[in-house]
């Protein structure tokens, strides 16, 4: 590949990463406008599945074929409750950095689903993980290094979705592209939807209401995913897996950087230590997945 086209896909991750860590403020805007963040999911997610089913209509067909798929489904759905939720109602910086363990969570579940045994290095990358996020979820006021707060365990909820997605992407890489897209947009639309579902049974999600007010944007931050995941597509399958994570990474820049200036993070000197050590050891895991 030539440097052009090189630059090329790193810019269309880039998109990605940016669509994605810019992602909290729509949905706090939608959320304050009476649209809570699961069924704006739901509402996003809906709409890029139909598109994926135009598009590729025998992905329908494929998905049926291949059961195991609902694993990935239910890992996909539960990356966007859990991430989009959380930016809504936490700290953004916070949760991010928290969904960013993805690394640490995938050596546990590449030996468990996988079996791929650790090595050293990825015990070391486990160790700086676990204690950048001590670090973050150390308060002033808390004794224990403990998730003080619902988007606290959003956030490593979504982690370990996402993580275990990744995992089964890979255990799952001779099905069909277009059924584990669809597979991946459908689990985002039925658990966003059906969690919503139960939070209002719970009185915990209030009742989506119709209001010219959002319609706009949620239009636009559906339409944005859908360009977004067509970037990374792009980008992903032209560039080393190890240089694609390594970009992915600048979503935490993106978010950390919209956050403090729009008034929805605080940036502490233990949030930079602790965010420090959990970005390391997913540089680290990157070069090593580059290298292997």
């Amino acid at each position: 590949m030539n440097k052009q086209a090189s630059l090329l896909a790193a810019g269309a991750l880039v998109i990605n990463a940016f669509v994605w860590g810019v992602s909290w403020w729509p949905f706090r805007e939608l959320h304050s406008a009476g649209l809570h963040p699961l069924w704006a999911t739901a509402l996003v997610y809906f709409f890029s599945l139909a598109c994926i089913v135009v598009w590729r209509p025998g992905g329908l067909r494929s998905f049926a074929h291949h059961p195991q798929l609902w694993l990935l489904a239910v890992a996909a759905g539960l990356t966007n409750v859990g991430f989009n939720w959380a930016v809504t109602v936490g700290d953004v910086v916070r949760v991010v950095l928290l969904f960013y363990l993805m690394p640490a969570w995938s050596v546990l579940l590449a030996w468990a689903v996988l079996d791929e045994k650790p090595t050293r290095q990825s015990l070391l990358r486990l160790v700086l993980a676990m204690a950048g996020v001590l670090i973050v979820l150390k308060t002033p006021d808390s004794p224990w290094p403990v998730p003080s707060s619902v988007a606290d365990w959003l956030a490593l909820m979504g982690g370990l979705s996402f993580a275990a997605t990744n995992v089964l992407l890979r255990k799952l890489e001779y099905t069909p592209s277009e059924a584990r897209m669809l597979a991946m947009f459908g689990g985002g639309a039925v658990l966003a939807s059906s969690t919503a579902a139960l939070g209002m049974a719970w009185q915990i999600v209030p009742a989506p209401v119709w209001s010219s007010s959002w319609a706009g944007l949620a239009l636009a931050l559906s339409l944005a995913f859908l360009i977004s995941n067509m970037a990374l597509q792009y980008g992903a399958a032209r560039l080393a897996a190890s240089t694609t994570a390594i970009v992915m990474l600048t979503e935490i820049l993106f978010a950390s950087l919209s956050a403090v200036a729009l008034g929805a993070a605080e940036l502490s000197g233990r949030t930079l230590v602790g965010g420090s050590l959990i970005v390391l050891a997913a540089v680290l895991a990157a070069t090593a997945s580059g290298k292997k």
